[in-house]
Formats: structure tokens, C-alpha cells, sequence
């Protein structure tokens, strides 16, 4: 299957995840660093908004369940980053609405 389709289909699902506490996708938060496609497996790359984030494993569960589902990939390993560090100005335009930071 075609690599870059892959990944977009990835990015697609990542826009489903949720941020349970601020109510918008992770996508959008700017927590997504890096997507890559080795055969089968899906690798995301992400860091969170504060370390020893409560949230991770449901994060994790939920990139994981998005992912698995689309055709072509196999098993999903998340691997969490410090760097480098997310702040405020990661979240996308559309974010920043969502929550309210702009017009």
C-alpha cells in the first residue's frame, strides 16, 4: 500500500483522538511530532503537555484503537518525546480557536 496514503490516513485518525481535558485532538494540540510506516506498523511519535501527564495511557489506548483500524496497518507503537518540549504556540490555528486563545 502506498506509504503516503498511509500516513495521511494516520494523520486523519490522530484528528479523532481527543484530548480529555481540553476537548480538542491531539492533532490540533500540536502533541503529534513524527508518523512513520514501517511495513505493517504504524510508529507515532508525541509529547504531552506536562510530563507525568495522567492522561498518557488513555491517550495511548485511544492512538492505538484509531490507528489499528485503518487498512493496512497492523499494530501501532507510540513512542513519547521531551523534545522538543510542546508549549502553547504547538497548537495549530484551529486550536487555538477551539480553546478560545484567538478570534
Amino acid at each position: 500500500m502506498d506509504q503516503e496514503k498511509l500516513v495521511n490516513d494516520i494523520l486523519t485518525a490522530l484528528g479523532r483522538v481527543i484530548d480529555p481535558e481540553l476537548g480538542i485532538d491531539i492533532l490540533n494540540l500540536g502533541l503529534i511530532y513524527d508518523v512513520e510506516v514501517n511495513e505493517h506498523t504504524a510508529l507515532v511519535k508525541m509529547t504531552l503537555t506536562t510530563m507525568g501527564c495522567p492522561l498518557s495511557d488513555i491517550l495511548e489506548a485511544n492512538i492505538k484503537k484509531e490507528i489499528t483500524q485503518i487498512e493496512g496497518i497492523d499494530d501501532c507503537q507510540v513512542k513519547i518525546v521531551w523534545y522538543p518540549v510542546w508549549t502553547a504556540d504547538k497548537i495549530s490555528e484551529a486550536g487555538k480557536r477551539a480553546l478560545g486563545l484567538v478570534r
